[in-house]
């Protein structure tokens, strides 16, 4: 789900509930940057729900099994991923996007899972992944 400055929902949320993380769990921030021309690489995290508020720049975000769904956040708009979604950040802009991006750190976290790319986006292996993605 995105959620706009004003707390605007300019997309439907998607099906699934988008956990908050459990007692216990603390949130991990970290900046990430997306130059323009890049991408990342498709994944989802098996047990941490995941907050990312874009500061600058505009993103696709493609997501849902086989990332076949497709946001576009931009700055200021907060995207919320639910636990064991799949998605997909993609930057085909002329700014860099930064974002914060939160994980629930959850003692007994299974970590990030990488995923191929579908074939539907195979245009995407022309990007290059972004350092630190």
């Amino acid at each position: 789900m995105i959620i706009r400055p004003g707390g605007r929902l300019p997309v439907d949320p998607p099906a699934g509930p988008a956990e908050p993380p459990g007692a216990g769990a603390r949130m991990r921030p970290r900046l990430a940057i997306l130059p323009p021309g890049t991408r990342g690489r498709p994944h989802f995290h098996d047990a941490q729900a995941t907050a990312i508020h874009i500061v600058s720049g505009e993103t696709e975000v493609w997501h849902g099994d086989g990332l076949t769904q497709r946001w576009v956040a931009q700055a200021g708009d907060v995207v919320c991923v639910p636990l064991g979604a799949p998605h997909l950040t993609v930057n085909r802009g002329d700014v860099t996007a930064i974002a914060v991006v939160s994980l629930a750190d959850h003692p007994d976290q299974a970590g990030t899972v990488v995923i191929e790319l579908p074939r539907h986006l195979a245009g995407l292996l022309a990007l290059p992944v972004a350092a630190g993605s």
